[in-house]
């Protein structure tokens, strides 16, 4: 690992790019996985008294608003050349983390519906601006051959605390969590952004100028990666289905109590324990095979562990129809257990794969794309459909069996593509070889 090297080496300055910018993805991702996803809930159907429906659909508004702004927002990044201007990156940044420390105090204080849907446009145009911005600083603070352990190192921290926290799921909890620590946040980036004095000048100088060295990202090659090839197509359609079963399948779970109390809202702390050891663990081998090994590879661990994952589902939901005395209510402990580790699979690939499919030239606008059409166009997407399950009162088993079908169909399909790939690669050897 680069980061062991340059410790030894003393090179403190690409050591503090490390420090930094797993300090902020880390914040940011566990601030969209507690507040955003699981606060607003609370806040919609407690608070302002929304059913579960109206609030998935306000849910939905916040992923297209977002979506929206963050294309914008990348490619005015790509095209002014703020993307290679790591004080201009922190000060958006800055200005991001100030309208989310706002929206976040003042949050539990929301009784109605106009008030709910003004909190989440701004959230929306704040979210938009924040992931190309955050996932850009990548070009500045990372080595590209540590891009895969760096980003199972946020994976790693960001659930661990998740989950090994025991916190409850409610507005007022996470409001208070999230004020008490964007506070001293706030503080380091207005002084990343407005402070200027000889050493932190020259830090930042230094740590400005690496986007030379590390810009250009593992999958281009030495040269750009064009937006609309697929090179950058093949994975984003594949992110997306990643984000689709992951979010279709924990929809329900988290809405089936006896799923949900024996696992991330267990009264035994050594179950969330047990969990967020579970995401550690994925996370480390996610690492070591997005740094060793070939794109496809760890496509196709995180395909394959979603399958099985939903395969031991509907199995100990049909074993428990069968034999409702020895199996009891709860899911197998396992089961939530190999779920993170799939969760930490493809969240690691989605901090590393966005830089490394970039330049400093594109990487506002991939990082955007990609984040936007593969986490919440497909998260939208999903809740549409959950939705549509829950009108049409579909049961928890068939809800699952759907979302163990297509994991299922896009692992068959993409080994079926990575086979016909590899056919078509030695057809053209062969017929190289005979000319």
């Amino acid at each position: 690992m680069g980061i062991v090297r340059n410790i030894r080496q003393r090179r403190w300055t690409t050591v503090a790019g490390y420090v930094l910018f797993v300090a902020l993805m880390v914040a940011g991702y566990y601030y969209n996985i507690t507040f955003v996803q699981l606060g607003l809930i609370d806040l919609g159907t407690r608070l302002v008294g929304m059913t579960e429906t109206t609030v998935s659909m306000w849910m939905a508004a916040l992923a297209l608003v977002t979506l929206v702004v963050a294309v914008v927002t990348g490619v005015t990044m790509d095209r002014r050349g703020w993307s290679t201007d790591l004080r201009t990156k922190f000060r958006l940044l800055f200005g991001v983390v100030c309208v989310q420390f706002a929206l976040t105090l003042v949050a539990p204080m929301i009784r109605t519906v106009p008030e709910f849907g003004a909190w989440i446009v701004l959230a929306s145009i704040g979210l938009g601006v924040g992931f190309p911005v955050s996932f850009s600083l990548a070009i500045d603070l990372v080595p590209v051959p540590d891009r895969g352990y760096v980003a199972a190192a946020i994976t790693a921290i960001a659930y661990f605390l998740a989950n090994a926290v025991p916190l409850s799921w409610s507005i007022d909890v996470f409001s208070q969590l999230m004020v008490a620590a964007m506070a001293p946040g706030l503080l380091v980036l207005a002084v990343l952004s407005f402070v200027s004095y000889d050493r932190l000048d020259d830090l930042l100088d230094d740590l400005g100028a690496q986007h030379g060295i590390y810009g250009t990202g593992r999958f281009c090659h030495g040269a750009s990666v064009r937006t609309r090839s697929l090179t950058f197509a093949v994975p984003v359609v594949l992110m997306f289905g990643v984000f689709f079963i992951d979010s279709l399948g924990f929809l329900r779970i988290i809405d089936t109590p006896s799923l949900l109390l024996s696992s991330w809202q267990s009264p035994e702390l050594s179950t969330r324990l047990f969990i967020a050891v579970a995401h550690v663990v994925g996370a480390v081998m996610a690492g070591v095979i997005y740094a060793n090994f070939s794109l496809s590879r760890i496509f196709l661990w995180t395909f394959a562990l979603f399958a099985l994952t939903h395969v031991m589902y509907t199995s100990d939901l049909r074993l428990a129809a069968v034999f409702p005395t020895i199996t009891g209510n709860g899911a197998s402990p396992l089961n939530p257990a190999l779920y993170a580790i799939a969760v930490s699979f493809y969240t690691t690939l989605n901090f590393a794969l966005w830089p490394d499919l970039s330049t400093p030239e594109t990487i506002g606008t991939h990082s955007a794309i990609g984040i936007g059409v593969a986490g919440w166009l497909a998260t939208f997407s999903s809740t549409a459909l959950a939705l549509y399950f829950q009108a049409v009162d579909l049961t928890l088993l068939s809800h699952l069996n759907v979302v163990q079908a297509l994991s299922l169909l896009l692992l068959f399909g993409l080994a079926v593509g990575l086979y016909a790939r590899r056919m078509i690669e030695l057809a053209r050897e062969n017929g190289g070889a005979r000319a």
